[in-house]
């Protein structure tokens, strides 16, 4: 079957349009002819895959990493980066039209990323069968993929990437492990292990593959070790025990201007080389008496805003992250260990009016409850750190109909050679 390719979509799929069904395919291009054959229909629209490029387009590029268009973890690599940078802000423009209801018609500002080498966290699964390997999931699919480099990451974890591998081979590696996450520091010098496990491997075997990964990576500074809870993976939670945790219990991650100490399990932004420019986006020329910081992680935002604000008050219920968030912040700001709905709703919190309040949701955004409330506080300016535009999009369309103005969008590429879409909208209250 003979399509042209109209668009690319977020998600990394290009969209055709068939006879009587939108057709969804990945790694292609905007303006490529294709041959495609059906892989799954449903109704209203099918997806395929590409078996010949008939008309390439002029931005096509051979990619980098051998294991493209096979792993889960990359879509674009197809493509220049430059190109990459317009497909961005192409799908959060019609995203925040589609999807919003706004016209947005002045210049998205785009901040470049280096392209590779960037992501400082990556998490892998274990693979035993038909040898040891670390492994990603394969394209669309859960089945496992072993790797040997990951070129989007950074030098540090791919060389200790290697040194699992060989450690797993030569049988070193305990039975149990289920996944690892790598986590290195800002410099690329130091790197946190996080083992996610079924069980706990004994004290001593830990102790055991965290003195033989030492002996080829001796900059690994900590390996800790969670519990799997359910068939999604997840670290342990409020209520379980905390890992187990051998080495220094965390790693200190500088920018320019401040020092977080991250510990295991608390999330913290993944390029290396994009987190001063997140921070000066969501905080720059920004003072006054009170910020709020919702959803603030360890604090990357608080320790900016606590120098230009009487009192910052910072909210995050995750429980590693709250930890390290208590710790990192200067005497002014306030750490608030709760859920931000909960937070909102309080008696006390509807009685701020914040100069400025800064949100960094999860993917799933804010929702329609916590953005009315947010609105409610009538706050002078809102800072929105999104990393997904669709409820970016759903979250900015009840704000503006609250009496917000968008005053500009920023696309932070934190992401490169995928679809995810970082940005940052900030918001002023009219009248």
């Amino acid at each position: 079957m003979l399509i042209p390719i109209e668009k690319l979509i977020y998600g990394g799929d290009g969209l055709a349009r068939g006879p009587d069904k939108t057709i969804f395919v990945p790694f292609v291009l905007e303006g490529e002819q294709v041959d495609a054959e059906v892989t799954e229909q449903r109704p209203g629209f099918a997806r395929a895959q590409a078996t010949r490029i008939v008309s390439a387009s002029e931005y096509r590029i051979e990619a980098r990493c051998p294991y493209f268009q096979r792993c889960g973890g990359c879509h674009y690599q197809h493509t220049s980066y430059e190109h990459q940078l317009e497909i961005k802000a192409s799908i959060l423009r019609e995203t925040l039209r589609r999807t919003g209801k706004l016209e947005w018609t002045s210049e998205i500002a785009t901040h470049p990323s280096p392209p590779w080498e960037y992501r400082n966290r990556t998490r892998m699964r274990i693979m035993r069968e038909p040898e040891f390997s670390l492994a990603y999931f394969r394209f669309a699919s859960h089945e496992p993929l072993a790797i040997a480099e990951c070129p989007i990451s950074s030098p540090l974890i791919n060389r200790t990437i290697a040194a699992i591998n060989a450690l797993g081979k030569s049988g070193a590696v305990p039975e149990g492990i289920a996944e690892i996450e790598l986590f290195a520091d800002s410099a690329d010098l130091q790197l946190m292990l996080e083992l996610y496990c079924n069980p706990v491997p004994a004290q001593a075997w830990l102790e055991e593959l965290l003195a033989g990964l030492r002996s080829s990576i001796s900059q690994i500074a900590s390996l800790a070790a969670f519990r799997l809870l359910d068939r999604q993976h997840s670290p342990s939670s409020a209520g379980e025990k905390p890992p187990l945790v051998f080495g220094a219990p965390f790693v200190t991650y500088r920018t320019q201007t401040s020092e977080y100490r991250v510990s295991p399990g608390s999330f913290f932004q993944t390029n290396r080389h994009l987190t001063q420019t997140l921070i000066e986006l969501a905080t720059k020329d920004r003072s006054g008496r009170l910020a709020l910081d919702l959803y603030a992680g360890v604090g990357l935002f608080t320790s900016a805003l606590a120098p230009n604000f009487e009192r910052v008050i910072a909210v995050e219920s995750a429980t590693s992250s709250a930890l390290d968030l208590r710790h990192n912040v200067p005497p002014n700001a306030h750490p608030v260990a709760q859920d931000v709905e909960a937070f909102l709703i309080n008696r006390e919190a509807q009685r701020f009016r914040p100069d400025l309040v800064i949100v960094d949701p999860p993917r799933a955004g804010l929702g329609e409850r916590v953005a009315r409330q947010l609105a409610s506080l009538a706050a002078l300016r809102i800072n929105y750190v999104s990393c997904d535009p669709a409820t970016l999009a759903r979250d900015l369309r009840i704000l503006l109909a609250s009496g917000y103005a968008i005053e500009q969008i920023d696309l932070v590429d934190l992401f490169p050679q995928t679809f995810h879409i970082e940005s940052v909208a900030c918001l002023t209250r009219r009248g």
